[in-house]
């Protein structure tokens, strides 16, 4: 499907399903589709992501397929748009409204954010804040990890994998690239080939423990988080941040996007949004059928024993070593930055 046809039935969704709520006050594309032209091809791995704006925000809607389009339908309550500079701030605010994203506006807020978001977006100081809003990400996820109480090991695997990921974020938002969540790794490696950074690659896919692992050893994983994610998809029940990513909707975007990754040469690229779907069905099956927690666990270790994790004294080891990287991320960061001919001022 092209792109302008998704932005088509996006649109008329929200016609016919998101104005209905009174607290209702618009809505915008966000996600890896920003800045594609209309014509670009909507592939059956990738979904188009709807912020739904509103002052009484509800239970996540997450993914739904309508006339043909997996939307991915996120509520977001105007108090984190109120300030035109905090959105402009926030790197993972600010990105959407670099162009036009805004599908419907009936107060006229939501465009005047825009204008005020996409008139400075490349401005250096404003950059520079969003890399550092992107780093602040970093530290307080790896401060959780160095003091995870008695949160489960789903749980703390998610706070280490997301530190060490949103490393990626750091770069792309330097380059004023789309802080994408699941090809983030392709992504930042594209980056830093362009700007000459090519070493700092093999560095990040360290920070995961992948940088060795064969393209069979990721295919085997990838097999075995079906079998997980369509039991954890078949029971779920407990309402989780990310409930919509763990449906039978889903399906194409966890597993077949995973394997399309794989099968282009991508495998360990692949590895994060593996990682993280795993860890988001056993806090599932935990909340909803803990004997099936009990029994698909030991395929989730062993796909975390394949990157050198089996305690929670590795994970901490693991954060760590995301820390120690930091400097040299900055450095990396700083001098995109420095390069960028579209970075102005």
């Amino acid at each position: 499907m092209r792109l302008g046809a998704a932005r088509e039935a996006a649109a008329r969704w929200v016609s016919e399903h998101a104005r209905r709520d009174p607290g209702y006050r618009g809505a915008y594309v966000t996600g890896s589709t920003v800045g594609l032209p209309d014509d670009a091809e909507l592939p059956p791995s990738s979904d188009l992501d709807l912020f739904v704006v509103t002052d009484t925000p509800g239970t996540k809607p997450g993914k739904l397929r309508y006339q043909g389009v997996l939307l991915e339908v996120s509520h977001l309550p105007w108090s984190a748009l109120r300030s035109p500079d905090e959105v402009l701030a926030s790197y993972h605010l600010a990105g959407a409204f670099r162009t036009d994203t805004v599908i419907d506006d009936p107060t006229g807020r939501l465009r005047a954010v825009q204008e005020h978001v996409g008139a400075r977006f490349a401005a250096r100081p404003w950059v520079r804040r969003r890399c550092e809003d992107a780093m602040r990400r970093i530290e307080t996820r790896l401060a959780t990890l160095a003091a995870p109480g008695d949160r489960a090991f789903h749980e703390q695997v998610m706070t280490w994998l997301f530190a060490a990921g949103v490393t990626t974020h750091v770069l792309l938002v330097a380059a004023l690239r789309n802080p994408t969540v699941r090809l983030r790794y392709p992504a930042a490696r594209d980056v830093l080939d362009s700007y000459g950074l090519s070493g700092r690659y093999p560095e990040l896919l360290d920070l995961l423990g992948c940088s060795g692992l064969s393209a069979e050893r990721v295919r085997h994983h990838v097999g075995e988080l079906a079998g997980t994610f369509d039991l954890a998809a078949g029971v779920a029940t407990t309402p989780f941040p990310f409930s919509g990513d763990i449906t039978p909707a889903a399906r194409p975007i966890a597993i077949g996007g995973s394997l399309e990754l794989v099968e282009r040469g991508d495998h360990r690229e692949a590895v994060f949004w593996i990682i993280a779907t795993f860890a988001r069905c056993h806090a599932i099956l935990a909340a909803d059928a803990p004997s099936l927690h009990r029994s698909r666990l030991p395929a989730f270790q062993a796909a975390l024993g394949d990157l050198g994790i089996t305690t929670t004294a590795d994970l901490r080891r693991r954060g760590e070593e995301v820390t120690r990287f930091l400097p040299r991320l900055r450095q990396a960061a700083d001098h995109i930055l420095a390069a960028n001919p579209a970075v102005t001022g």
